[in-house]
This record gives structure tokens, C-alpha cells and sequence, in this order.
């Protein structure tokens, strides 16, 4: 079975920013969404990006006046991230975001593992752990932003074919089959070059989370306040660490 690591260098990186529309696009996304949610420094100004990609969040928030350690897996993505970043305070680690306390402060007042990234990791077991290794690298006041697609609920039939984006050169086309605790994500990418359309193909497994026990697992972990909301068809999971700044 291709590894989330694989997944991504067969078939995903190469298309990742295009998927969401351009990197623009994505990066005024975030933007707003942080925005939104009134993200800004307060503490420490230290920030953690866990799946940081391309940097669709990681610039948004060191404009925002945080030091960002950006952490993902996959080089391609990171390489994107030092190609648009300019002058802000990012500091780019090529590596498992599960082991994010080798490369970050003692303490830092913002982490966050935005859309789907929870669902990479592994096992229920390695969610709970890095949960607990969060809780525990946030100052008081500290923040912890996850967002996620809640799989819980299986789509049966024709619905589990998702386009994704198409346009005159690439067609971007998944399908889910559905497993009692993964989802198996099989990602289909026709490009058109030279007049001839060439196809990429890999699936990699998500976890299927249900929402209620995100929210639990967090709390156990010590999160004393956990709010969620929705962002264009993603969970999004807010958790505050007790403190002067919560």
C-alpha cells in the first residue's frame, strides 16, 4: 500500500496548489480564515504548522506577526513554500510533524494541522499522541486549529466518486472506498501534454474520525475548551490550553 509520503510525490504535489485553485487563491483562503477567526499573535508569537505543504497557512500567519516552524513530509511542497515566502519568519523542516518537539521552543502559542492531516497519521493511537504532544508544547493561553473531513458516515455508490477540479489540460478525479476504520482515497489525475493526455494514479488510506471523538480525545489530552465549526465542507476543531491569554 502506497505510504501518505508516496501518495503525495506520485500524484499530488504536482497538482496541489492547482487543486485548490492557485496558490493565490488558497493563500487569500487562509488568509480570511485566519482572519476570521481572530488569529493573531499574543504570547510568544510562536507558531507550528504541522502538514504545512506549500504554505497555504504558514505565510498567512507569519504576516500575521507569528515565527512559523512549517513542518511536512513531502520536499516538493516545501520547496513551493521557499519559493513564495519572502522575508517572513519561517523556519522549513523537512520531516514527520510527529515528531514536531525535535525541531520547535519549549513552548509555543500557536499550532495548527489543517485539512486532513489528522487523517494521515497512522492510527487513532498516533492522533491521541500527538494531541497530548500539542497540549503539551502550547503555552497557557495557547491555541491548537485542526480541520478535517469526518469520513464517519460512509457515501454509498455513485456519491463516492468526487470531481475535484478539471480545466482544458488536467482533470483531477477521486473515489472513496470505504474500510471500517480508513477511508482508501484512490486519486486519478489525466494532464494533457503534447496533445496527448497522460494519467497518474496512486490512493493512500485516511482515518476516519468522527467529530465527537476528536473533541473528546482532545479534551482528555487537557484541552479545558473545544468549539467546532465548519469551513467549506471541513470540520474545523478549536482548543484552548488553560491560561491568562484563554
Amino acid at each position: 500500500m502506497p505510504t501518505v509520503e508516496e501518495h503525495y510525490n506520485a500524484v499530488l504535489a504536482d497538482v496541489y496548489s492547482w487543486m485548490y485553485g492557485g496558490w493565490d487563491a488558497a493563500l487569500a483562503r487562509y488568509t480570511e480564515f485566519f482572519a476570521a477567526r481572530d488569529v493573531a499573535p499574543r504570547g510568544s508569537k510562536r507558531a507550528v504548522d504541522l502538514g504545512a505543504g506549500c504554505g497555504f497557512q504558514a505565510i498567512p500567519l507569519a504576516r500575521l506577526g507569528f515565527a512559523v516552524t512549517a513542518i511536512d513530509l513531502d520536499p516538493k511542497l516545501l520547496a513551493e513554500l521557499e519559493a513564495h515566502r519572502a522575508d517572513e519568519d519561517i523556519e522549513i523542516v523537512c520531516g514527520d510533524l510527529r515528531d514536531f518537539r525535535r525541531y520547535v521552543p519549549p513552548t509555543v502559542e500557536l499550532v495548527v494541522c489543517m485539512v486532513d492531516t489528522l487523517l494521515h497519521l497512522p492510527s487513532r493511537d498516533d492522533v491521541a499522541q500527538l494531541a497530548r504532544d500539542v497540549f503539551a508544547a502550547l503555552e497557557p493561553g495557547g491555541t491548537f486549529i485542526a480541520t478535517f473531513r469526518d469520513f464517519s458516515v460512509e457515501t454509498k455508490e455513485l456519491d463516492r466518486f468526487i470531481p475535484v477540479r478539471s480545466d482544458d489540460n488536467t482533470i483531477f478525479t477521486c473515489f472513496l472506498e470505504f474500510e471500517p476504520a480508513t477511508v482508501k482515497v484512490h486519486d486519478l489525475v489525466y494532464r494533457r501534454a503534447e496533445g496527448r493526455w497522460e494519467l497518474k494514479k496512486s490512493f493512500y488510506r485516511k482515518l476516519r474520525l468522527p467529530t465527537d471523538w476528536v473533541v473528546t480525545t482532545l479534551r482528555a489530552a487537557g484541552f479545558h475548551a473545544v468549539e467546532t465549526g465548519l469551513d467549506r465542507g471541513l470540520i474545523v476543531v478549536t482548543a484552548k490550553k488553560q491560561g491568562a491569554s484563554s
